[in-house]
C-alpha cells in the first residue's frame, strides 16, 4: 500500500531524476560521489529519485560487480538523512525473470522504497500473457511504477491490449512513458484513459526528446459516450539527472502556465525551450550513434560540474561516441540558460562533504 502522502506527490506530479552511477578511477563505486548525487537531487527540489534503472546501469546486478543492494541503500539513507519536510518519492528499478524480480522488489521494500519501476528490457522471447503474470506477482510485494521503455536502449514495442490490462491491476499506480515514439505513447494513454483506475495511475513523460509537449499535452477520448482527459503530470527522465534544478523551475512555471497563473514563459516560448531540450537530449544520449554513448553523456556533464570524478561506466567498452563531445561544447555553449552550473558550484563542497541543510 503505496503511503497516501507520497501517492498526493506522484499523482499531482514531480521531477524525478533517473540517478546515475559514480565511479572512481578503478570503476569502483564511489560513495562519496554517490551520496553527493542524492544530495544534488534532493537540494535541487526534485521530488524522489529512482534508483538502479537504465541510468544507473544494468550491470550492477552482474555478480562481479553486485552493487544493486548497495546503491539503493546509499540513496535511500541519503534521503532519511536529510529529515525532509516534504513527501520525497523513493523508486527501485527492478529487472529481469520473475524470480529475479520478485527479489529485486523485497529488497527494494526491505530498504524503504515507494514503488518499483518495472522494465520489460531483456525478455523479448516472453509473451505479453507472461509479463503481465509478472506484474501481478511483483505487485503483490511493492506498488509499480509501469515503464514503457524505447528499443534503443534494450525495451521492446507492447501493444495497446498489453497497456490496457496492465492499468487493470491494482497497486499499478503510474507509468513512465518512453517509447520515444508517437504511437506508442498514444498507446499507453489510451489504455489508461479506457480503464476504470484511470484516476489512480499518475502518467509520466520519459521520452526525454519531447519532454514539453508531453508535459503540455491533454490527451482526449470519448470513452462510453463520456469525454475522458488525461495528462502527463511530471517527468521520470535521465536527461533530468543533470541541470536538476532547472528542471525543478521549468515544471513549476509549466504548472502556472497550465494553471493560467503568471508565468514568465509564454506558449510559443515553450514549444522552442521544448527544441532546445530535444537538441540538448540528441547531445547528451547519442542520438547521432543509436544511443550508444547515452550514459557517458550523462556522465561528462556531471564531471564538467564536480559531481563526478570523470565519466567511467562499469563496462570499459561503453564510452562516448565519436563527435559526441563536440555536440556537448556545442549544446552547453548555445543553450547557456538551461544549465544550473552555478547551482552545482554554489553547493558542491557541502554535497561533498555531507554537512548541508536541506
Amino acid at each position: 500500500m503505496l503511503d497516501p502522502a507520497i501517492n498526493k506527490t506522484l499523482q499531482e506530479g514531480v521531477v524525478i531524476p533517473a540517478h546515475p552511477l559514480a565511479l572512481n578511477t578503478k570503476r569502483k563505486l564511489d560513495e562519496v560521489r554517490q551520496r553527493s548525487l542524492t544530495r544534488y537531487y534532493i537540494t535541487s527540489g526534485a521530488g524522489g529519485v529512482a534508483v538502479g534503472v537504465h541510468t544507473t546501469q544494468f550491470e550492477i546486478r552482474e555478480k562481479k560487480y553486485n552493487l544493486y543492494r548497495e546503491v539503493l541503500e546509499l540513496a535511500s539513507e541519503e534521503v532519511q538523512k536529510a529529515e525532509l519536510t516534504r513527501p520525497f518519492i523513493k523508486i527501485a528499478g527492478i529487472c529481469g525473470s520473475t524470480s529475479q524480480a520478485i527479489k529485486e522488489a523485497y529488497l527494494a521494500k526491505e530498504l524503504g522504497y515507494d514503488l518499483g519501476l518495472v522494465s520489460m528490457g531483456g525478455l523479448d522471447d516472453w509473451s505479453e500473457e507472461e509479463l503481465l503474470i509478472r506484474l501481478e506477482e511483483i505487485v503483490k510485494i511493492i506498488p509499480i511504477f509501469g515503464f514503457y521503455l524505447q528499443p534503443s536502449v534494450g525495451g521492446r514495442k507492447l501493444s495497446y491490449d498489453f497497456w490496457r490490462k496492465t492499468a487493470d491491476i491494482p497497486g499499478v499506480v503510474a507509468i513512465k512513458i518512453a517509447p520515444f515514439n508517437r504511437y506508442q505513447t498514444l498507446d499507453v494513454v489510451r489504455a489508461v484513459c479506457e480503464s476504470e483506475r484511470r484516476d489512480d495511475i499518475a502518467l509520466y513523460t520519459g521520452n526525454d526528446d519531447n519532454i514539453i509537449v508531453d508535459l503540455l499535452t491533454t490527451y482526449r477520448f470519448v470513452i462510453n459516450e463520456k469525454i475522458i482527459e488525461k495528462k502527463m503530470v511530471g517527468g521520470l527522465l535521465g536527461q533530468w539527472a543533470v541541470w536538476t534544478k532547472k528542471a525543478v523551475e521549468l515544471l513549476e512555471e509549466l504548472k502556472k502556465f497550465q494553471e493560467n497563473k503568471e508565468t514568465s514563459l509564454t506558449f510559443q516560448e515553450l514549444l522552442k525551450r521544448n527544441i532546445e531540450m530535444t537538441d540538448v537530449n540528441a547531445a547528451f544520449f547519442d542520438v547521432n550513434n543509436q544511443f550508444a554513448g547515452c550514459i557517458s553523456g550523462i556522465h561528462e556533464v556531471l564531471r564538467r560540474q564536480g559531481l563526478l570524478e570523470g565519466r567511467w561506466c562499469l563496462n570499459p567498452i561503453e564510452t562516448l561516441s565519436k563527435g559526441q563531445i563536440e555536440e556537448i561544447d556545442r549544446v552547453y555553449k548555445q543553450y547557456p540558460h538551461l544549465n544550473d552550473d552555478g547551482f552545482v558550484k554554489q553547493n558542491l563542497s557541502a554535497w561533498m562533504k555531507g554537512n548541508e541543510a536541506f
